[in-house]
């Protein structure tokens, strides 16, 4: 009897993914749980594993192809009897194509390379998805508007979202965009063209999205981690003993954080249209750099944890990055973020906004400086900090008090643990 091996729920709001690679090829024996395929959304890397153990006798979608949730990526059968390709007498069948991706025909194509639009080349070999081809029929958009940023020019349903945005916004006016040049004959041979992955394009999106929708700004200031830093030498190990883990800074400026949106709560602030939202709980999102690109874990309620409970749920986030474990529902739903560049050697920097947040805050490297205290020159480890924010949400004043507010309780610890 074969098994079914279907697109599992993908989180909210994400209804379609792409099938990044398959682990095993048909005919391939397979224990329960192992990982079969890679599935790519617009926010993660998901692998589904193999519901029994068997043979992997179908796969019904190839990779690049995009598929909605429950679509049957393949078959799988019990033992290892049959070789890969051939139908058995039982009740398995070739498996054809998920029907929605052939619920219509694609628009003709053109048998000739068709020349570069505004938003990229116009036709492309594979149908548009079921969700992208909806949303360009409600919204009249023809297939010649949309740049398909899927595997083999598959046009998503991002890319109607992006290329409505781009019409929205053209003028008569407005250049088109200029196709990338052809590299020199020498130089050609050198170069390497990869498709960016679903995650990478997210990325840039929303990064850009953020430029262009948010009166964005970044003040800045410098903190003495003298305090803290002879606070972890001289607990660090202690710590470890009992904790499990290791005692680092992200834990002090997650807690200084929380105490700082307390005594200003529009940095903590979302713009909904003309309505200003104060959100009073703390979902901090902790910026983790990945091969796959950056990702925001959040730590809920971080205001309720403690400095050993952040630096654990850090820890644990951290881990799960790494081994492409983290799930849609550990980066959703953050009130404001914390960007470490200074793990890299960054000295300052101006971080952007994530969308919807209103602020994010960049730490940087320690490096001894000298600076003055009590009229004499000293040498002291600092730290620049960075706020970038929305000045449509949150006032000059607002956004200097806030920095200033985690200055105080970095250079006086104490502070975190009296909570003033």
């Amino acid at each position: 009897m074969a098994t079914e091996i279907k697109v599992p729920t993908l989180g909210e709001s994400v209804t379609e993914a792409t099938i990044g690679q398959w682990f095993k090829k048909e005919g391939d024996s397979v224990q329960a749980d192992e990982p079969l395929v890679e599935l790519e959304t617009d926010k993660v890397t998901i692998e589904v594993p193999a519901p029994s153990s068997g043979k992997l006798s179908s796969i019904a979608v190839k990779e690049g192809e995009t598929v909605e949730v429950g679509a049957l990526l393949g078959l799988l059968s019990e033992g290892a009897g049959g070789t890969a390709g051939t139908v058995n007498a039982g009740p398995e069948q070739p498996v054809e194509r998920p029907a929605a991706k052939e619920a219509e025909p694609a628009k003709p194509v053109a048998t000739s390379p068709a020349p570069a639009t505004a938003n990229g080349p116009a036709h492309t070999d594979m149908p548009p998805a079921p969700s992208a081809r909806k949303l360009m029929e409600e919204q009249n958009v023809s297939a010649d508007q949309v740049s398909g940023s899927g595997k083999r020019g598959q046009v998503l349903k991002g890319d109607v979202l992006s290329a409505l945005q781009n019409l929205s916004s053209a003028t008569p006016a407005s250049a088109p965009a200029q196709a990338r040049a052809p590299s020199p004959a020498a130089d050609e041979p050198r170069e390497q063209r990869v498709k960016m992955t679903k995650l990478r394009q997210t990325i840039a999106r929303r990064l850009k999205d953020a430029q262009a929708n948010a009166a964005m700004l970044t003040t800045f200031n410098d903190v003495d981690m003298g305090a803290v830093m002879e606070l972890r030498k001289q607990y660090k190990d202690l710590f470890e003993k009992k904790h499990g883990t290791r005692l680092g800074f992200m834990g002090f400026f997650v807690k200084a954080v929380c105490a700082a949106l307390k005594e200003v709560p529009a940095v903590n602030a979302e713009l909904d249209g003309q309505d200003l939202i104060y959100k009073n709980y703390y979902h901090i999102g902790v910026a983790v750099g990945t091969d796959k690109g950056l990702v925001v874990p959040v730590v809920r309620d971080a205001q309720d944890l403690s400095i050993a409970g952040v630096e654990k749920t850090i820890s644990n986030f951290g881990k799960k990055a790494r081994d492409g474990q983290l799930t849609m529902a550990d980066m959703q739903g953050g009130t404001f973020t914390i960007s470490n560049g200074g793990v890299y050697g960054s000295l300052m920097s101006t971080p952007i906004l994530n969308a919807p947040q209103s602020g994010i805050l960049g730490m940087h490297r320690i490096e001894e400086r000298p600076v003055v205290r009590n009229g004499q020159v000293v040498i002291r480890p600092m730290m620049y900090l960075a706020l970038s924010y929305d000045h449509r949400v949150i006032d000059g004043k607002e956004a200097v008090t806030f920095l200033v507010r985690i200055k105080d309780a970095i250079e006086d610890p104490q502070r975190l643990v009296l909570d003033l």
